[in-house]
């Protein structure tokens, strides 16, 4: 059985290689999916803080997980409009790399 200690250390590297992407990649999409790997890591995490910390019966505190659901709510609302905003910006520009979108009207 893993042990707490894993599944925070895979919730780092998750958290990690989406702090890479998003500093150092150009394409937005990209970027937009490494924001999500990285909500990813921090549900991973309030899973495994929630299933290793039990209650006062003993069983696992479920309070965490609960709020992982929370969490899922407002990520699929930021990919409607984050993918909104994408779309946008691609109609207007016709480019999706960061580096090209460094004005905001023109």
């Amino acid at each position: 059985m893993p042990t707490l200690n894993q599944y925070l250390l895979v919730a780092g590297l998750l958290f990690a290689i989406g702090l890479t992407g998003v500093v150092l990649r150009r394409n937005i999409i990209v970027v937009f999916m490494c924001l999500e790997l990285m909500l990813s890591a921090a549900n991973l995490t309030l899973v495994a803080f929630s299933r290793f910390q039990p209650n006062a019966a003993g069983l696992p505190d479920i309070h965490g997980q609960m709020l992982v659901f929370f969490v899922i709510t407002v990520a699929a609302a930021e990919v409607a409009v984050g993918l909104a905003i994408i779309v946008a910006l691609y109609r207007s520009r016709q480019t999706i790399y960061t580096d090209e979108l460094t004005v905001l009207k023109g």
